[in-house]
Parts: C-alpha cells; structure tokens; sequence
C-alpha cells in the first residue's frame, strides 16, 4: 500500500512539474536558441533520411522538436519544447508532455519531428486539442524512412538520435501545448 501511494506521489509531481513548464521561451534570445535547435535538428533530420525533404516539403505543417528529456522508475514523464513550421517557417511555439505508467526504467533524449497531412490536423494542433493516446508509434529516422512514410489519422511522427538506455513496457500518452509567434 504504501508502494502505491509513492507511486501515485511520483506521478503527480512529475504531471505537475510537467504541467508547470511554459510553452514558448520566456525571451526572445530563448526563443532563437530553440529556433537554432530545432533547425539543427532539422537538418540533421534531413542529413540522416534525404527522402525527408520532400515528405516534409508536401505535408501542410510539422513541429520540431529537438531535445525531449525522458526518464522513469516505473512512472515516467516527457518533456520538451519545439516550433511549429509551416511552409518552412516558424509560425509558433510548442511544447510536448508525456506522462506513462508501467514497466519502465531508465532515462534517454532524443528529437521529435510531427508531420501535419493536412490544414486541419495543423489547426487542431494549435488549438491544443491534439495528444496522442497510448505510445504512439513513431518511426526511427534512417535513409530512405521518408519515403516509406505513411500518415496515421493525419499525422506522422518521427524520431532521431536517441541517446541514454530506456527499457520500457508502459501506457501513457502525449499532449502539446502551442503558442503562436
């Protein structure tokens, strides 16, 4: 019993932590470091999978976001901030929470890239309706991955550069938070 009670201690100081992280920058020298991230990431992206470009060239937006720290002993959580970019510009700022329960340990970080298929699946991004239930399954980035891609229900999601051990069996999800520019 008391297990559980520090278990659900655990979870909800990780949701409030999580919860309690601002979605754009606070200044504008913050804002361009995350601007630089992301492109860096984005070009790495690119780098890894030339196939991306043109995925990324004819989807209708994507958010990016470059470092998303994750750890867990048995509950676990997210975070990270990114841009949204549509037309290949920054239009806002988005941030990305995860909170999971289950068998899990460890800690990794590693870059998201979210493609938008259409107008609409980028509007309900930034209305703040949009998380995803469950692990949703995202695809590694290596070459040739951007040609295979394929939308699930108007989105798809991409990961890269995964760094540090995490072993995990859990369910949880994503929300985001966006802020226009």
């Amino acid at each position: 019993m008391k297990a559980l009670h520090s278990t659900i201690l655990t979870a909800a100081l990780a949701m409030l932590f999580l919860s309690g992280c601002a979605t754009a920058p606070a200044t504008q020298e913050d804002k361009q470091e995350l601007q630089r991230h992301a492109a860096t990431a984005l070009d790495k992206a690119k780098v890894s999978d030339p196939t991306l470009v043109k995925f990324l060239g004819s989807s209708a937006g994507y958010a990016v976001f470059p470092n998303i720290g994750k750890g867990a002993v048995g509950v676990g959580g997210a975070y990270g901030k990114g841009v949204l970019m549509e037309k290949g510009v920054v239009v806002g700022y988005c941030d990305l929470s995860q909170a999971t329960i289950g068998l899990q340990l460890g800690g990794q970080a590693y870059s998201e890239i979210i493609a938008f298929e259409t107008p609409d699946a980028v509007q309900i991004f930034k209305q703040g309706n949009f998380r995803f239930s469950a692990q949703a399954t995202a695809v590694a980035l290596k070459s040739g991955v951007g040609t295979n891609a394929k939308y699930a229900e108007g989105v798809a999601v991409f990961t890269m550069d995964e760094a540090g051990l995490m072993y995990e069996a859990s369910i949880g999800g994503q929300k985001f938070s966006y802020m226009p520019k």
